[in-house]
């Protein structure tokens, strides 16, 4: 299965801290933000990979390469005039992710979640990780049900971690240029084809530099 990093992002609610440097290059216990991604999905069995890069996209490549110095084979999806968003992101990564399903991961997600549990056939359309709501996103995103369905309405409401394995075809009715993945997921949600799962485990959207700094914490 390859997976995929979405890092094509202004990242502008950190303000200064990325005027001159791409969010996925920001330090986080001395190594790129990024970087821990990509060696807990080396780890995970994940070796072919596929970056997309907008803003300050050579940078990134620049810092990752090839891949090989940490295990991988990194393809990079490049968006030329600027971020495509989630959906139109993937959407223009197709050709490089093929037609099987695959792993999709934003690139600012600090976590220990053990990826290697998404190495499975899928059901549906997409499977989606979900965490307990964060101060930030209180209402949450989906309800999971008893059988592993996700739907736009119900109890408990919780949170897409950005964390999800994707079947392409979800894409295949979707135009080009620049969208985003949700009314995608809800499309498949409200068709019962939309799964997921509760992770209680530790996860962090480092999106603002509060939670940069918990992401550089010990034990965040």
């Amino acid at each position: 299965m390859k997976a995929m990093l979405l890092a094509a992002g202004l990242g502008t609610r950190m303000g200064e801290l990325t005027r001159d440097l791409p969010k996925p290059l920001l330090d986080v216990d001395g190594k790129p933000l990024i970087a821990h991604l990509l060696e807990s999905l080396v780890a995970a069995g994940f070796a072919d990979l596929v970056i997309n890069v907008a803003y300050l996209g050579e940078q990134i490549e620049a810092a990752l390469g090839d891949g090989s110095r940490f295990g991988a084979r990194i393809a990079y999806s490049r968006e030329p005039d600027g971020p495509l968003g989630t959906g139109g992101g993937v959407k223009r990564a197709l050709p490089l992710l093929g037609t099987a399903p695959f792993l999709l991961v934003n690139a600012d997600v600090r976590s220990d979640y053990p990826f290697g549990r998404l190495r499975r056939p899928l059901v549906g359309r997409a499977h989606l990780v979900l965490v307990d709501n964060p101060a930030h996103n209180p209402a949450g995103d989906f309800a999971l049900g008893p059988d592993g369905r996700l739907a736009n309405q119900g109890e408990p409401m919780l949170t897409f971690a950005g964390l999800s394995v994707l079947d392409p075809r979800l894409l295949e009715s979707a135009g080009k240029g620049a969208f985003s993945l949700t009314p995608l997921l809800r499309a498949a949600a409200d068709a019962g084809q939309l799964h997921g799962e509760r992770y209680a485990g530790t996860w962090l959207d480092v999106g603002t530099p509060a939670r940069l700094a918990q992401a550089r914490t010990p034990h965040s």
